[in-house]
């Protein structure tokens, strides 16, 4: 929206500035941020009035929780503080075309299955939340609709259907069928979705590794959207992707501001109605950017936890099937709380996840460089 100003340069010169995506990108955070201070006490204190909080324990994670401080009662849906500063921020700063607009409409999307689920659990005390059918049909259908969209809009119909791969300097697919496109997109949208879901464990890990990942594909959105830094560097040039940069930015900042409250021991969860829409956002974005497989890189932590699931479960069927008796890889998914059972202290999990999340993040920004 601010955008716009910039042609009233000529009347008022510093408007000029808002040219810049960059310039916007830093507006977007600082605002997304201020936002986040400002609306997350008065949420957290209303979530605590409606008592929006786990009467129970879950029998998954509770002794765990319990370890160190009872976490029954704490609130969840947190997730709003960060869809509000993110979607807010993102309209005020960001220029709107066709990868705004669908980025967002993801995010909000699946806001809303992750809202159900937490307001089953915690108002109507269903531990199960919302029917597994229920939550893929929701995300089923914003993958189809966001995909319509893209194939529709003359900005992106064609760049959408491009495959890129990291280390390869040209496309490897110039024009994907629909049914490959569509098959690829929800597996990064719903997979991510999922993915975060999982992680989102243990006070501040899921929300502090969003912020790496976040501030990676804003770089990689910002290069994307530019012919010079992406003709150097030999990636995918994406008109107008560069506008993806404010979205991470407003992202970054969001979440900065929600780590003050989920950090432990934390004030509040950001339950389904954050991990679902915030995974749901990120994976569409790598794909709009051309960067879905490098967000298996940047993502490390995320995918470790759901292969860590995946793993344990299989392992588990498998054994008992061949057995009778069921054995397990790890002590407990997602791997997270694999560790916990070791003894780790539930803070220095949550720093050298961060740490392992850098890492990640260092190395998917290597292969930019590397074609």
């Amino acid at each position: 929206m601010l955008s716009y100003l910039a042609a009233y340069g000529d009347s008022f010169g510093p408007l000029r500035l808002l040219h810049y995506n960059s310039v916007r990108t830093i507006g977007a955070a600082i605002t997304a941020l201020v936002i986040g201070f400002i609306i997350g006490p008065w949420l957290i204190r209303r979530f605590r009035e409606l008592k929006f909080g786990h009467d129970y324990i879950d029998e998954r994670t509770g002794a765990l929780g319990a370890t160190y401080f009872d976490k029954r009662h704490t609130p969840t849906m947190g997730g709003l503080i960060i869809f509000l500063s993110v979607f807010l921020s993102s309209v005020l700063w960001a220029e709107p075309n066709v990868w705004v607009f669908v980025a967002l409409l993801v995010y909000a999307l699946l806001t809303i299955p992750g809202w159900r689920d937490d307001y089953l659990k915690v108002v109507h005390k269903n531990k199960d939340g919302i029917k597994s059918w229920e939550k893929i049909a929701w995300q089923s259908a914003t993958t189809i609709l966001a995909l319509g969209i893209l194939l529709w809009h003359p900005l992106s119909a064609g760049k959408i259907r491009e495959l890129w791969v990291p280390f390869v300097k040209t496309a490897v697919i110039h024009y994907m069928p629909w049914w490959l496109l569509l098959m690829l997109i929800y597996l990064w949208i719903v997979g991510f979705s999922n993915a975060i879901n999982l992680t989102d464990g243990l006070d501040g890990l899921a929300v502090g590794c969003t912020i790496t990942v976040a501030l990676v594909f804003g770089i990689m959105a910002y290069v994307a959207g530019r012919v010079d830094f992406s003709g150097y560097l030999l990636i995918s040039h994406v008109p107008g992707a560069g506008e993806l940069t404010v979205v991470c930015g407003a992202l970054i900042g969001a979440c900065m501001a929600f780590l003050w409250y989920n950090s432990h021991p934390a004030e509040v969860f950001m339950g389904d109605t954050g991990s679902l829409a915030l995974g749901g956002l990120i994976g569409v974005m790598a794909f709009m950017i051309h960067q879905p497989f490098t967000l298996i890189v940047v993502g490390g932590v995320f995918v470790l936890e759901a292969v860590s699931v995946i793993l344990q479960v299989s392992w588990f069927k498998l054994t008992k099937r061949r057995s009778g008796v069921g054995e397990r890889l790890f002590l407990m998914a997602p791997i997270h709380h694999h560790f916990q059972k070791k003894g780790w202290p539930e803070s220095k999990v949550v720093l050298r996840f961060w740490v392992l999340s850098l890492g990640c993040a260092l190395a998917g920004l290597a292969t930019l460089k590397l074609r």
